[in-house]
């Protein structure tokens, strides 16, 4: 035999001696895995706990006693921007502008013509049978120079996300007690103040003060109604003699509340008319507001 037939051999030999890979055993069966035990089922308790907690409010009674506790919507958890807000209540208020002008042919309805040169006097339009100017801006019922136009544009324009933005956050703003004392209002307890459905029901304003009294937020409507004062300037000939500052809102799931619209300073809307002009009047958010229990929950329902 040669050597390569030889080392041949060998590496046959080799691969027929070899061990094979490894086989299960008939006998030996793989593990199985045995029926684990149902995990226990969970409490309410473990429920709550597993679950983030949010911001929670009191709901207080029309005797000023605490009833329970609710979750309030993510709503009241809206970052702070009056940047938003501003440019949102400023677009509300261009709305309410009423356009005015003077008549285009103002001034110029005469027959007066310029003499030209020659005379020794200005080139300016005079009447016939007189000498006297007329027409230019510059004399006795003359044209204005630079007058109002009708076609000027006063709605400041707003998209509507951002417009979206600025309400959350002057909701938000509502239960911010750094915001509510910087614009002045005077109130006792937690924010946001929020009362029982009973509220809706009252007709009668002694009803109204007693509730608020009770809330601890009536002296904010005191306020309001000692700071009411004669303006200042020729505003008040031109129908708005007095100013008022602003006190509480007061937002209801049904029909604004008309009992309370003769309180100094307060404004009573309810959740579908709600906007960012009445939670934050002249641009300022933070403005006192109570809430019914089923007007929050009207909120967090808002599209």
């Amino acid at each position: 035999m040669t050597a390569k037939e030889k080392t041949s051999g060998a590496k046959a030999s080799e691969k027929t001696s070899g061990v094979k890979g490894k086989e299960k055993s008939p006998g030996v069966k793989g593990k199985e895995k045995s029926p684990g035990k149902k995990a226990p089922e969970k409490t309410p308790e473990m429920r709550e706990q597993e679950t983030t907690p949010g911001m929670k409010a009191q709901v207080k009674t029309l005797k000023g006693s605490v009833k329970k506790k609710i979750e309030l919507p993510e709503i009241f958890s809206e970052e702070f921007r009056p940047d938003l807000i501003k440019r949102a209540v400023l677009s509300l208020q261009s709305r309410r502008l009423q356009p005015h002008g003077s008549h285009p042919y103002a001034g110029v309805r005469t027959s007066a013509h310029s003499w030209g040169s020659g005379r020794g006097v200005s080139h300016v339009p005079r009447i016939k049978n007189g000498s006297r100017a007329a027409r230019v801006p510059q004399a006795r019922g003359g044209r204005e120079a630079h007058p109002p136009v009708t076609a000027e544009v006063l709605v400041e324009k707003i998209n509507r996300k951002e417009k979206r933005k600025a309400f959350l956050s002057a909701v938000a703003a509502t239960g911010r007690e750094e915001l509510v004392k910087a614009r002045g209002h005077r109130y006792e307890g937690e924010l946001p103040v929020v009362l029982v459905d009973d509220l809706e029901t009252l007709e009668h304003t002694p009803d109204v003060i007693a509730a608020l009294t009770a809330a601890g937020v009536y002296a904010d409507v005191e306020r309001a109604r000692d700071g009411k004062n004669v303006r200042p300037g020729r505003g008040k000939m031109r129908g708005r003699r007095y100013k008022q500052p602003r006190s509480l809102l007061i937002v209801t799931a049904g029909e604004p509340l008309r009992a309370a619209r003769n309180l100094a300073g307060v404004d009573a809307v309810s959740v579908r008319e709600l906007n960012t002009e009445h939670l934050a009047p002249g641009t300022h958010a933070g403005r006192l507001t109570v809430w019914t229990e089923a007007a929050v929950k009207a909120l967090g329902e808002l599209p």
